[in-house]
């Protein structure tokens, strides 16, 4: 087992689906169950449902999958089933459990499954890695009528390292950001 660090790399994980081949990809790769509060959960401004069984406080700061702030929006997600980082299918959060979820940031761990995209990204094997992710960088975005914050940054550590096949060229970006997401960008 390597020491825990912090990578910070240029590979950026929006640039995997560039890659020849890269599409949406599922796995059903095991992983231990971490102790979670519930998710709170909302289909999106757009839709204007409620937000989950309890209202989150008001102020919240909510994750947008994949950037997309007229898609699954979040409050404190358990992510148990996998909460899309990006919009190919090439990392998501699963297991997760926040220590801190506040107005400036939101640090949890679990597991982070990332895509190796060898020999393409349809193709290729979800790695299931131990992560601390922190969420950070919160911005209003306006969506179907609902104005809400989101984080537009998500910086990683992983605690056991990354396997090898994440080295160089294939290395993920770190911290990563949703430019995307502010004003009524990302309403889609």
């Amino acid at each position: 087992m390597s020491p825990a660090r912090t990578i910070k790399l240029a590979f950026p994980f929006a640039a995997l689906a560039l890659l020849p081949g890269c599409a949406s990809a599922s796995s059903t790769v095991g992983v231990a169950a971490a102790t979670a509060p519930p998710a709170h959960s909302s289909p999106g401004p757009a839709s204007g449902g409620p937000v989950g069984a309890t209202q989150p406080p008001a102020g919240a700061v909510y994750f947008a999958e994949s950037g997309q702030v007229n898609g699954a929006v979040l409050y404190e997600p358990g992510c148990r089933s996998g909460c899309e980082l990006s919009g190919d299918g090439t990392t998501a959060l699963w297991n997760m459990s926040w220590s801190t979820w506040n107005r400036t940031d939101a640090v949890g761990a679990g597991t982070e499954k990332l895509d190796d995209c060898s020999p393409n990204c349809a193709a290729g094997t979800l790695h299931p890695v131990k992560v601390v992710v922190t969420f950070s960088r919160p911005v209003k975005a306006s969506c179907g009528g609902t104005t809400r914050e989101y984080w537009t940054q998500a910086a990683f550590t992983w605690p056991d390292g990354l396997p090898p096949v994440f080295s160089g060229q294939n290395a993920p970006e770190n911290p990563f950001s949703y430019p995307g997401i502010g004003g009524s960008a990302g309403c889609g």
